[in-house]
């Protein structure tokens, strides 16, 4: 959707205010939802004896985890690929496959082409629940290995997991690590970068009466060797319009709660002041939103704020980061 002019000064720890124009609040990239974060994969080793031979060592992630047996492919759908788990249905030839793709295939076996009855594998079962596997995300520096049934329910919440892209203009579908994403926010979102502990944002809009659900502003702050989002939107809440503005880390909620921020908006002898924790990206632009988890501002009052003859939006937002354990006031940026 098509907007007015915004414009977005930004300050950070004492730098010099510079002017940036937005005309269109959603930064389009079309050709960027294709992105994928690839994990590193094994590499081939190979070693020369003192005899001339050489011998090839596979080396599977940094702990060294031996590739899939036989057994754990035979536990691999033909179909998604996905590890089965039970209920794993098998046809008349013993084909397995796993529920879910069974009604994707309209119950015809995708080797055969056999029917596929309520026949349950559970031999294989059975065997899956001696096994012991790595986690998924062993690539990425997980370490764990769970039994096989476990190992599902851990994956879902592993730190080391990647994260989705926290742009929240439009649907990205990338994932990756943290350094990933900050040059994929940079580089294909385009998104502002500033270093500092310290922010001032000027967000001015020459009609706020038109007031749709949409994003307005991202900019990922670098501070304590850390990543932070800030959002600034507009969108309905009920029936009345309203400005809202947050921070994500960009990392894991347990990282994120050695944290705290301020946001401060305030004119003609009037302020509003919010002070929190910053979400993790693990929790959803959506979702940190909805649960009103930041400086929210009615339009009636950010109008008040602007000043003027209240027909365009004129916001200073500012705000600071400090690390949980240091005083606010006299907290070192790092």
């Amino acid at each position: 959707m098509e907007f007015d002019n915004i414009e977005c000064v930004s300050t950070t720890d004492g730098m010099n205010e510079d002017e940036i124009q937005h005309h269109n609040l959603h930064h389009p990239h079309p050709h960027h939802a294709q992105h994928q974060f690839s994990s590193s994969k094994p590499h081939n080793a190979t070693n020369t004896t003192n005899n001339g031979n050489t011998t090839n060592n596979n080396i599977v992630g940094p702990t060294a985890i031996a590739p899939a047996t036989s057994v754990h492919e035979l536990l691999e759908c033909p179909v998604c690929t996905n590890s089965m788990y039970p209920p794993i249905h098998q046809c008349h030839n013993g084909h397995t496959i796993c529920s879910t793709c069974k009604t994707r295939v309209h119950h015809r076996c995708p080797t055969c082409r056999q029917e596929l009855g309520d026949i349950r594998c559970l031999a294989l079962e059975k065997v899956a629940e001696s096994l012991e596997m790595p986690c998924k995300y062993y690539n990425l520096g997980c370490p764990e290995i769970f039994p096989y049934y476990s190992k599902l329910k851990h994956e879902a919440m592993c730190n080391y997991r990647p994260y989705n892209c926290p742009y929240a203009g439009s649907e990205c579908s990338v994932v990756g690590d943290i350094p990933f994403l900050v040059g994929h926010l940079r580089d294909d979102h385009k998104v502002d970068m500033h270093t500092g502990c310290t922010f001032n944002h000027r967000y001015v809009k020459s009609n706020p009466r038109e007031v749709e659900n949409a994003t307005w502003m991202l900019t990922v702050f670098h501070c304590f060797g850390q990543y932070f989002c800030l959002h600034f939107e507009a969108f309905q809440l009920g029936m009345a319009p309203v400005y809202m503005a947050f921070l994500r880390f960009m990392g894991d909620e347990t990282e994120a709660r050695n944290y705290s921020y301020s946001l401060e908006v305030g004119a003609n002898g009037r302020k509003l002041i919010f002070e929190g924790t910053p979400r993790s990206i693990r929790d959803s632009h959506r979702k940190v939103r909805d649960s009103h988890d930041g400086l929210i501002i009615q339009r009636n009052m950010a109008l008040f704020f602007s000043g003027g003859d209240r027909k365009e939006l004129k916001l200073r937002v500012t705000g600071r980061v400090w690390k949980e354990q240091q005083n606010p006031d006299t907290g070192v940026c790092i």
